[in-house]
Order: structure tokens, then sequence, then C-alpha cells
């Protein structure tokens, strides 16, 4: 496509309609390149965004006002942020990564002007500020480093290792790595939890393990049968969310005594021929809580569904529809 094209069709998908009063819930589509902006009233479509080829994960600035979405390409490596201006009309824009390929993992740093990317191809965790690029590529090593999770303080970045089926810390104002010790096969999603543990899912070898923050030394294992492949927190810290894929399922943990509470079936109804990048079926894969009311959200990939789940019940309310191959989930409030 031109380039005045692409240009005309990234201004026709950013534009509003109507937003939710309780916030939009943003979805990124990795088979169509694109990020749908859906209301929390009822999944309608209120906006949507042209990212760049491959949206894989999302984050929203505490202000609410930008997202970052990380470009990680389809067959050719992606190389590129896209930035999203959730406060006005403007136009999606790019950050160039430079020799930086595949991008996946990113978190916003505490003051809304940079993020922490983790990059495959590079081995790298980047620190980007959103108007000069990339500020600081630290040496990651090898084992594909997936996904990032943060310290409440923003002092210390968790990186997973899917083929390497590690966790490591990183010191980002020493910018190093200080620890990294097995966490289980297929390492991949990772969160910190209220209390400070670190808890990542395990995809291959279907446990979810608890680590310390200081040292990442294994607290405990869970397990949560069926390829756990995200895990989230409710905004009340009480329960730890595991999304299975294979399984299509979504396991619920109690966060303080680390026990199983439920377990949700995700299977809409037309999702059994569905086929996502990791196979065919529904595939659940991201995740997240509702801030203002009890709702979790989970990108349903072979699907092409977001399902509307009860957290006081574990019940599914509802599933929207959305682009192809969804898994990206953010919270715009």
């Amino acid at each position: 496509m031109h380039r005045s094209a692409l240009f005309l069709l990234a201004l026709l998908l950013s534009v509003p309609v109507a937003a939710s009063a309780q916030g939009t819930l943003l979805v990124g589509n990795k088979s169509d390149d694109t990020v749908w902006r859906l209301s929390l009233d009822d999944g309608s479509r209120v906006a949507g965004f042209a990212s760049g080829a491959g949206p894989h994960e999302i984050a929203v600035a505490a202000d609410g006002r930008t997202a970052v979405v990380t470009d990680y390409g389809q067959q050719q490596p992606g190389h590129s942020l896209t930035v999203l201006d959730l406060a006005g009309n403007g136009a999606p824009r790019s950050i160039d990564l430079g020799e930086h390929g595949r991008p996946h993992g990113v978190r916003f740093l505490p003051g809304g002007s940079e993020v922490l990317v983790t990059t495959e191809h590079s081995h790298a965790l980047l620190r980007v500020d959103l108007a000069q690029g990339v500020a600081q590529a630290i040496d990651v090593g090898g084992g594909v480093g997936h996904m990032v999770a943060l310290s409440r303080d923003g002092a210390i970045a968790y990186v997973s290792k899917i083929a390497a089926g590690k966790v490591l810390r990183v010191d980002l104002a020493a910018g190093a790595v200080t620890h990294e010790v097995a966490a289980g096969e297929g390492a991949e999603g990772i969160e910190v939890a209220p209390d400070g543990s670190v808890w990542v899912a395990n995809r291959a070898e279907d446990t979810v393990t608890v680590h310390h923050p200081d040292t990442l030394a294994r607290i405990d294992t869970l397990e949560s049968p069926g390829f756990p492949i995200r895990v989230v927190f409710t905004p009340d810290g009480r329960h730890a969310l595991v999304t299975n894929a294979m399984a299509a399922t979504m396991s619920v943990f109690d966060a303080a005594a680390r026990t199983h509470v439920a377990t949700v079936a995700l299977r809409p109804e037309g999702a059994e021929a569905g086929r996502s990048m990791l196979g065919q079926g529904p595939m659940p894969i991201g995740a997240i809580a509702d801030p203002l009311r009890p709702r979790a959200y989970v990108a349903i990939s072979g699907g092409d569904r977001i399902a509307v789940v009860d957290t006081t019940d574990w019940r599914v309310l509802d599933y929207w529809p959305t682009g192809r191959q969804p898994d990206a989930l953010a919270i715009a409030p």
C-alpha cells in the first residue's frame, strides 16, 4: 500500500466514536495489524488504530493518554513500536528500534515518558524514550527474553526467557542483570504479586512458579494444566489469574495462600475451528482485570473474541467480537 494511503487509513481508524465512562479496552489483533478500542460497557468498538505488523503487547501510561504497542512482525521481524494518542485524534506514530528486532514485552516506567521493551533478536531489554527513541540497551543474554514485569517502585525489572526456561532480575539503575534462575520449561507469562513476589507461567511444564523478588529463589510451585501462558492479578490483590492456552481455561488462585480457587472454561460457541499462532482451537492468551468493577477480560486468540469473566463467581458473562487473533490487552482509563 502507498505511504499516503497508509496514513489515511491510520487517520480513519483512529477517529473515536464514544467511549465508556468506565474506560475502554485496547485489543491488539495480531493478524490484522490493528488495535481496537472497545467500550467496557458492552464491548462495542468505539475506535481502531493501525499498528505495525504483528502487535503483540500493549502498555498504557498511568494518565491514560498514551499507549505503546510492540510491533513483533509477521514472517519478517518487526523493529518498531507504535505510539497511540488515546486523548486526542492524533495519528499513530512509529519509533524505530534499529537493530533491535522482534520487540515483545513492554511496560511503562514511572513518569510516563519511557518504556521498557524486550527484543528477542538482539537479546536486549531496551529503555525507550517516547520522544527520543532507544536510550539504553541492557544485554539479557540468549534464551529468548520475552515478557517483562516491574517491581512496584519501578527500580527492578524481571524478564522471562521462553527457550531457556528462566527468569532474570535486572537492576535498572545499574543497567545490569543481577540474578538469573530456572523457572520452568517455556517460561513466559510474568507478573509481580502484591507482596512483591514474582510469578512465572511455565507453558511447557504446566506450572506457575513463585520467586523471591531479591534472589529469585523459588518459593512455591503451582499446577496449572494446559499450557499456562499469562499471569495477572486482580486489582484488590486477592487473586492470580492464569490463562491456559491449550486447555482453553483460566486458572484462579488465591494470591496469598497460593491455592487453587476455580477453573473457568473459555470456549466461545463456534470457536472450535479457529486457529491462532499457537495452533488450532480457541487459545486464550492475554488477560487483564478491570480496575473499577469485578470483571476480567481474556483474549481468545483462535476464537476472535474477548471473554468477559465475572470475578465474584468466576463465570463467563459474555464474548465480544474482535479482529483476527487478539492477544494483547490493556485498559485505558
